[in-house]
């Protein structure tokens, strides 16, 4: 995994000072360590900061190809020693052993149809000197990121913003997208809480030339075509394509480990990992409260498989005193409390090894979610006559919060397009309308996914609630939280269940054979039947769980309350007494408000990171935070002429 920077000018622009330049590079160092490099002409700057993991020798970047295209590139493409020799019949050369000129080669030849033959995950950029165009995609489920800045002088980007905030001083706030991280807990793909910095969607490239607006094109539109085939038939072939998947995520320079909690998904991925490198080490961590570790499982299950486990405890104290460093890496806030075991895990596991597996889209792709079963549960409202269903909603509105029953009778009476936005829903338009100083009636959180619903119309309900998490909740959190928290220890994360092979097969599954036998994935987990343990193979996954509810009322109660009573944001954002109202009812157990509060707390952090009242002072703040917490990286040198 890597990092890198880039900047296209228009004419009579000047480059970038250099000073400022080696300084928005070392702040995405953690990315790469082993290596840095620039490329600078007329018209382009390139910087890259390499994690070497494929030809380890002769793979630096940007790398040059018949002294006409120029490329970055962050990613694995795990089907590129297969491209290499196609395109080597067609009388191609290359010079290195390294996916990167695979890319670029096959660019040369086939232009930006190249990133129909991509299999893995990717961003990168490539100057055509000729051509004087540039050239820029992402892959199909965003498991890269790319981040843009465009303005009438120049196109800035790069794989974190914190570049791009450091070379440009761009900070001003977008009120309507902290509207929509209330309710999503993420700012929406491709939104930023900074105005005039957005992302490439997944499955979308940029092109550009001088002096002319970046044209973005869809090249994959993700869908779900369900096929009728026999059980036995899909079953078969998720094992084969899971086993070419997996075989084809271990090929590294490096070595290979895996991260291993309580459920099928990381249990299948080391499973199959173990049959390419028996002496595979896994990693797990887990918390001393109750019920919040998944350690004991992951160790009996590592038993079972014949794998080493290696694993941690988190202590609340470590949790608190990596809080900042691990915001200031994601860039904006996710407030997914998962994100901090995740931190911990690949800490730990970089230790040890280079690159890991994991088993993130297992979910999204195989039907996973238990709230995916919900429509089973509510058909018997949706067949009740309209007039009724808006009497039974009424009626549950006046219901006291608590009261069991309200919750179903109101979902079963909402369309779902009101209710159904993705895995996790944190405030609604009401609460958010009482907590800000400034909210929007205007901009809704159904504006984020209009287009989507409108695209699933013909889908079952199941299915456009896998579809939604497709598109928002896996960009969004999921793979957000994956790649920062493996890259602040410089460590390569894998997912072998997001491959395109795999995703081809599993969106013809239907529906009654993802959500069946009173359980959920049930293809996937038949199909791996014999290859993880039977005990495994029916439990519900906890996931890296934080005991956030109960250390809220606890030991992080004193800290979380001085943090809303004290925090700038509280005053120039948000309404105090509704902060402080919201963790009083959470302390005395009235409702549990944790996420809700995770959710604010994440959002102060990153305040005091990013967001101050003067443009000067908030560049100074981050980059002091940039010194502090690159000196536990390798110092790497700096670019010049």
């Amino acid at each position: 995994m890597c990092g890198f920077i880039g900047i296209l000018r228009n004419d009579n622009v000047q480059a970038i000072d250099l000073d400022r330049w080696n300084e928005a590079l070392q702040s995405i160092h953690h990315r790469g360590p082993d290596d840095t490099g620039n490329y600078r002409d007329e018209r382009v700057e390139f910087g890259f900061k390499r994690l070497s993991i494929i030809d380890l020798e002769h793979g630096e970047q940007p790398l040059s190809y018949q002294e006409r295209y120029h490329i970055i590139f962050n990613g694995e493409i795990y089907n590129y020693v297969e491209l290499r020799e196609q395109l080597i019949e067609q009388g191609v050369t290359f010079q290195t052993m390294s996916d990167t000129e695979v890319i670029v080669a096959l660019y040369a030849h086939k232009g930006k149809d190249c990133v129909q033959d991509l299999r893995g995950m990717f961003a990168f950029a490539i100057w055509d000197i000729v051509e004087e165009t540039l050239f820029a995609a992402r892959d199909t489920f965003g498991i890269k990121p790319f981040y843009y800045y465009e303005t009438k002088d120049r196109l800035i980007f790069s794989s974190e913003q914190k570049s791009i905030k450091l070379l440009t001083g761009q900070h001003e706030l977008h009120q309507e997208n902290i509207q929509h991280y209330l309710t999503y807990q993420y700012v929406p793909e491709p939104r930023c809480l900074s105005k005039d910095i957005f992302k490439l969607l997944p499955g979308q490239y940029l092109e550009k030339k001088p002096n002319q607006k970046a044209i973005i094109t869809c090249f994959n539109k993700k869908s779900f075509l369900p096929e009728e085939k026999q059980f036995s038939e899909f079953t078969k072939e998720t094992r084969q394509v899971l086993e070419d998947s997996v075989a084809k995520h271990m090929r590294s320079d490096v070595p290979v480990g895996a991260f291993l909690s309580s459920g099928i998904d990381s249990t299948t991925i080391v499973a199959l990992a173990k049959q390419h490198n028996p002496a595979l080490k896994t990693f797990t961590v887990g918390f001393e409260t109750e019920g919040y570790s998944e350690i004991d499982i992951a160790k009996d299950t590592a038993e079972k498989l014949g794998v080493e486990n290696i694993h941690k405890v988190i202590t609340p104290q470590e949790f608190v005193t990596e809080l900042e460093k691990i915001i200031w890496h994601m860039d904006d806030p996710v407030a997914d409390p998962a994100a901090v075991p995740l931190y911990f895990v690949a800490k730990e596991a970089s230790k040890h090894v280079k690159v890991v597996l994991s088993g993130e889209g297992a979910d999204e792709l195989f039907g996973g979610y238990t709230i995916y079963r919900e429509p089973l549960s509510l058909k018997w409202i949706n067949r009740l006559p309209k007039s009724i269903q808006v009497l039974m909603n009424k009626s549950a509105k006046l219901l006291p919060q608590g009261i069991k029953g309200k919750s179903y009778i109101l979902r079963g009476t909402t369309p779902m397009e009101d209710r159904y936005i993705g895995n996790a829903f944190i405030f609604s338009e009401a609460e958010k309308k009482m907590l800000l100083k400034n909210y929007q009636r205007n901009q809704p959180f159904t504006e984020i996914t209009k287009s989507m619903y409108e695209d699933a119309k013909l889908y079952t309900d199941s299915s456009k609630m896998q579809y939604i998490d497709l598109n928002t909740w896996l960009p969004g959190d999921i793979l957000v939280k994956a790649d920062r928290m493996t890259m602040a220890h410089s460590l390569e994360l894998r997912v072998p269940f997001l491959d395109k092979d795999v995703f081809n097969l599993a969106k013809q599954i239907p529906d009654h054979m993802k959500i069946a036998n009173g359980t959920t994935k049930y293809v996937l987990r038949e199909a791996v039947k014999g290859l993880v343990p039977d005990s495994v193979q029916y439990r519900r996954k906890l996931g890296f769980p934080v005991p956030i509810r109960h250390w809220l009322r606890n030991e992080l109660y004193d800290w979380a309350r001085d943090l809303l009573k004290y925090s700038p944001a509280a005053d120039q954002i948000f309404n105090r007494e509704e902060l402080l109202l919201l963790l009083e009812d959470h302390a005395i157990e009235k409702v549990d408000n944790s996420r809700k509060l995770w959710t604010i707390l994440s959002f102060m952090i990153w305040y005091s990171l990013y967001e101050q009242a003067d443009t000067t002072q908030s560049l100074k703040l981050v980059k002091e935070k940039t010194l502090a917490y690159k000196t536990v990286y390798t110092n790497a040198p700096a670019y010049s002429e």
